[in-house]
């Protein structure tokens, strides 16, 4: 099923909460990229198709500012990125060496990409800051990516955050994190995601009403009879 606008529009309505539990239903327990942060706090909830590029321990020969000229680099990987996408970036978890800084974001604004996820850190985080392009990241170094990694390319499966994410795999992200929706799980989590909102709204109206959890959270037979007679 393909990422169309509506399925876009849905989705931004459903939390990254939502979609874990949702997809956990159904035996998905490592949708959730671990170290992928809100760079700034307030970014929206985001909805894109992955865009992948992968990095490997840096090794001397390869990993240098010469590197940054080469046709496998992130200069060209970034122009390989179509409108609307969401770059996803395997660093391994590298803390201190910036994958990107504010010239490449900027440049990614003006593809039309929707964010930036990675496992890594940026740099120049001020500058990146500055181009509203929203991050997902696990912080901010001052030394290029060469001090620490060597870029191999894009559009290829990658793990993030201890997550498998094949290019056009559905990306949500929000103030809890990055999860990630397998292609052949998206038309279900557009069926079951917003039930599931509506459902966990309708429980929190009754807890403010005074009801106790027991029978209420999960529902009981009386209680899920009472939630269905809510909807007509």
């Amino acid at each position: 099923m393909s990422l169309t606008a509506d399925a876009i529009a849905t989705l931004a309505k459903v939390t990254t909460a939502t979609i874990t539990t949702v997809l956990l239903k159904k035996g998905l327990r490592n949708v959730w990229m671990r170290g992928a942060r809100p760079l700034h706090p307030g970014q929206k909830r985001l909805v894109g198709p992955a865009f992948t590029l992968r990095f490997v321990p840096a090794r001397e020969d390869l990993a240098t500012p010469e590197s940054w000229s080469s046709p496998i680099s992130t200069r060209t990987a970034i122009e390989a990125m179509p409108e609307g996408c969401i770059a996803v970036v395997d660093a391994m978890g590298i803390s201190d060496a910036g994958i990107f800084g504010d010239i490449l974001c900027a440049r990614m604004v003006k593809r039309g990409v929707t964010a930036l996820i990675t496992d890594g850190v940026v740099r120049d985080v001020e500058g990146v800051m500055g181009t509203n392009l929203p991050v997902w990241c696990n912080g901010y170094a001052a030394p290029p990516s060469v001090a620490g990694l060597t870029f191999v390319g894009w559009g290829e499966p990658i793990g993030c955050g201890g997550v498998a994410v094949f290019p056009n795999d559905v990306v949500v992200a929000d103030q809890d994190g990055a999860v990630l929706i397998p292609q052949a799980f998206l038309e279900h989590v557009l069926t079951e995601g917003p039930e599931q909102e509506r459902m966990e709204a309708w429980i929190v109206n009754e807890v403010n009403g005074g009801a106790s959890l027991p029978g209420l959270y999960p529902m009981n037979a009386e209680t899920k009879a009472r939630y269905a007679a809510s909807k007509k």
